[in-house]
């Protein structure tokens, strides 16, 4: 008799998803910011073991030129193991990888050889605007019933964007998510509280806004996007809408805490418009109702005008630009990227009240280039953006480009990629590995990272 098991990179808890073996491979999505050369994904040994360690190994050119790809994930996590949804014969065998610009979509094999990736099959952007209302698909999480694709606009690329479910057999678009939409018209980043019945969706602006670089009087007129929406996720309704205020800017990635039974989670909030800053804020269950406050304010950094790009003269300073935050599996530690400054913080949120900053490293920056131990090339430009987290909370990585044309706004001379790994230790306190540094082959800068077996951003779970 045949006996099906569930993949072993499941885990039906945090707690023991932090037990997990290490990565061996990190998959990076690459793009070409002239649009003159095929996107591809980068396959990079992690294994310290292995005589390819911190090399790319291999790389997966898309069929088609100016993609952008962006953010992408898993068919299949451990939320497959949930009482609610029970899939547990899927497999995490397949990335789902969308193209920010050109709204096309690829789903990738990732076996029989890991280090060896291919193409089986591509959902053209047309069918998506068809199937699903939404173009400019953004963020891929695997969930109970499907694949969710967080999509910044509609199929004419204005609000309202939203959410689209795929097939996880057969990575079909089945439509759209939302049965009530309510107020929400902006998107950008969405995950849940699985534990809570609730989807939590964030804004960032519709593409015609964002896809030749921020503009400053839509930035400076506070039209970005600003808000968090709460959701009843079987019921696919809207329930709740917090608005941040005028003076926020970006209201971007969520990380909800891994423990199910915890109602909270943190989300980053880019820009202040009174001083530059940016923020950290706490999305926690209030009585009946969700609320949030504000727990961290990171400061812009003051700098003469004239090592400073056009963007940012007039203000005399660097903002920090917190453009991604991961959570430890143990929902201990949020690590934070502050792409102008070029620190990459580290906060114990034990609390989640009530942070205490417990590690911080430098790369890059806007006007520091600080360099990093294993770099050859002195100063680096870009900075810490999207942040990857082991599961058993020991490794950090990420690279140093956020977006083509947002880019060159900030670091006009163009931005040289890199990779690097931070060592982090279980108590607290972060360090840069001087043996990991990868200098980017010139001609596509490297974005996200997912680890080969999942990481702290790509995994939900419905058991403490």
């Amino acid at each position: 008799m045949a006996t099906w098991r569930p993949d072993p990179s499941f885990y039906p808890s945090p707690r023991l998803a932090a037990q997990a073996p290490p990565e061996q491979l990190a998959y990076v999505a690459t793009f070409d910011p002239e649009r003159k050369q095929p996107d591809a994904l980068a396959v990079v040994d992690v294994d310290p073991q292995s005589p390819t360690y911190t090399q790319i190994v291999s790389q997966l050119a898309m069929p088609n030129t100016g993609d952008e790809l962006h953010h992408f994930g898993w068919n299949a996590c451990s939320s497959c193991l949930c009482p609610n949804a029970p899939h547990p014969h899927m497999e995490r065998r397949y990335l789902i990888v969308p193209g920010l610009r050109s709204s096309r979509i690829h789903i990738v094999d990732t076996k029989p050889d890991p280090r060896n990736l291919s193409i089986v099959k591509t959902i053209e952007p047309e069918e998506f605007a068809e199937k699903t209302g939404y173009t400019r698909p953004h963020t891929i999480h695997c969930g109970p019933g499907g694949i969710y694709v967080t999509a910044l606009g509609n199929a004419e690329g204005k609000a309202p964007g939203g959410i689209a479910l795929l097939d996880q057999q057969s990575f079909d678009p089945l439509g759209r998510w939302e049965v009530e939409r309510g107020p929400q018209q902006l998107a950008y980043d969405g995950w849940w509280h699985l534990g809570y019945d609730t989807v939590v969706t964030s804004e960032w602006g519709t593409p015609d806004t964002f896809e030749n670089g921020l503009v400053p009087e839509i930035l400076l007129g506070g039209k970005y996007g600003r808000k968090l929406h709460f959701w009843d996720m079987t019921r696919r309704k809207h329930l709740q809408e917090i608005d941040f205020g005028d003076e926020y800017q970006l209201v971007f990635e969520l990380r909800p805490a891994h423990d199910p039974t915890k109602p909270y989670g943190f989300v980053n909030c880019v820009i202040s418009l009174k001083d530059l800053s940016s923020s950290i804020w706490t999305w926690y269950r209030d009585g009946d109702k969700w609320a949030v406050k504000k727990i961290i304010d990171i400061p812009a950094e003051p700098a003469d005008a004239s090592v400073l790009p056009p963007m940012l003269k007039g203000f005399g300073a660097v903002p920090p630009l917190v453009s991604d935050i991961d959570l430890s599996m143990d929902d201990r530690f949020l690590y934070v990227s502050c792409w102008g400054t070029g620190d990459l913080l580290q906060y114990d949120v034990s609390d989640p009240f009530a942070p205490k900053l417990t590690g911080k490293v430098r790369i890059g920056g806007i006007v520091s280039r600080e360099t990093h131990p294993g770099a050859t090339n002195g100063k680096l430009n870009g900075g810490p953006q999207m942040v990857e987290v082991s599961r058993d909370g020991r490794r950090v990585y990420f690279t140093n480009s956020l977006y083509g044309a947002i880019d060159d706004q900030f670091y006009p001379d163009g931005i040289d990629g890199w990779m690097v790994k931070l060592d982090a230790d279980p108590s607290g306190g972060l360090s840069a590995d001087k043996n990991f540094f990868i200098d980017w082959p010139k001609g596509r800068r490297p974005h996200q990272i997912r680890l080969q077996g999942g990481d702290c951003s790509s995994d939900s779970y419905c058991y403490p």
